[in-house]
């Protein structure tokens, strides 16, 4: 009896986004509450776990809102759209590892002035609920678009962008804390981008492992988007490698994500339940609209795998 009650304690002690068992291969993530039929991606949890932002994207992935969910009751509650979003396109929430402050990017006006470009934004925590948002200044945000911002221990900022003087149409950049101000944007170089497009950089707390994905690399797996995998050795990053299957397929795969724990890796695909071959019996009006309205549409769901799976393809010679 000793034994079982430990055990379920333990259980009871994990977050509400940890899987019940090992995942060796992609799964849905919470199907039916956060992955619907409708287009999902970006999750950041609370440190906590208990509360989860991730978009709601248009079918063609041309607007973007913020919405959040609570895990009560056992479940994870219908979301809703974030407090300071709803109006402009807002997306790639990220959450820092103490949970004092939640960065995203957006094309809100800055000062009263409409923006025709992407800029990077930060809340801070106040009480039990976020401040006002606040616009990065340069060197973060440029005259382009900026994506994706992500925070290491130390308080560097990476992130992806269009401006000016990259080795391709969009980069990935960083740029360290200089006290308060930050230090100049660094690009991460040929051995992270490429003539292709570099656009969401996920660093892990001691900048030691990259994961990001990008488009029109060589070597990509035809779905417009793969994600890869580089780490920091010996003072510079090692040529990045694609995170291949099953994490990657040959639909779009977006928005790495580490759990607030460390164990879990959480990413965007349209990987699909549609083949383009027969079901195997004939499905009714309710069966199939269940299917085509359902996760694995082809629209975007959020999975999640076991971090470890990403571990051992960036440790692989």
């Amino acid at each position: 009896m000793l034994v079982v009650l430990c055990a379920l304690a333990v259980h009871a002690a994990e977050p509400p986004y940890a899987a019940r068992t090992p995942l060796q291969t992609p799964a849905v993530f919470a199907p039916g509450a956060i992955s619907t039929g409708d287009f999902e991606s970006h999750p950041a949890f609370t440190p906590d776990g208990t509360t989860v932002y991730y978009l709601k994207d248009a079918p063609n992935f041309s607007f973007w809102t913020i919405v959040v969910s609570n895990f009560q009751n056992g479940k994870w509650q219908p979301p809703q759209v974030a407090p300071w979003s709803g109006q402009y396109r807002d997306a790639d929430p990220f959450i820092t590892t103490d949970g004092k402050y939640f960065y995203f990017i957006s094309d809100r006006p800055v000062d009263g002035n409409p923006k025709a470009d992407l800029d990077i934004w930060v809340m801070e925590k106040q009480g039990a609920a976020w401040g006002a948002p606040k616009h990065l200044d340069v060197p973060v945000n440029s005259s382009g678009d900026e994506w994706f911002p992500t925070v290491a221990a130390d308080g560097t900022i990476y992130f992806g962008s269009d401006r000016e003087g990259g080795l391709g149409r969009t980069d990935l950049y960083r740029c360290r804390r200089n006290g308060n101000p930050y230090a100049p944007a660094e690009n991460l170089g040929p051995n992270i981008n490429s003539k292709a497009d570099e656009f969401e950089p996920l660093i892990n707390a001691d900048q030691t492992m990259l994961i990001f994905m990008a488009a029109g690399r060589p070597g990509g797996m035809g779905g417009g988007g793969d994600l890869y995998v580089s780490t920091f050795a010996n003072g510079e990053w090692k040529p990045a490698r694609n995170l291949g299957a099953p994490i990657n397929s040959r639909f779009l795969e977006i928005s790495p994500k580490i759990s607030p724990d460390g164990r879990w890796f959480f990413f965007t695909s349209s990987r699909t339940n549609f083949t383009g071959k027969p079901f195997d019996a004939r499905k009714s009006t309710d069966e199939y609209m269940a299917i085509l309205r359902g996760p694995g549409n082809g629209l975007g769901d959020i999975y999640q795998i076991d971090l470890d799976v990403v571990k051992k393809i960036a440790a692989t010679p």
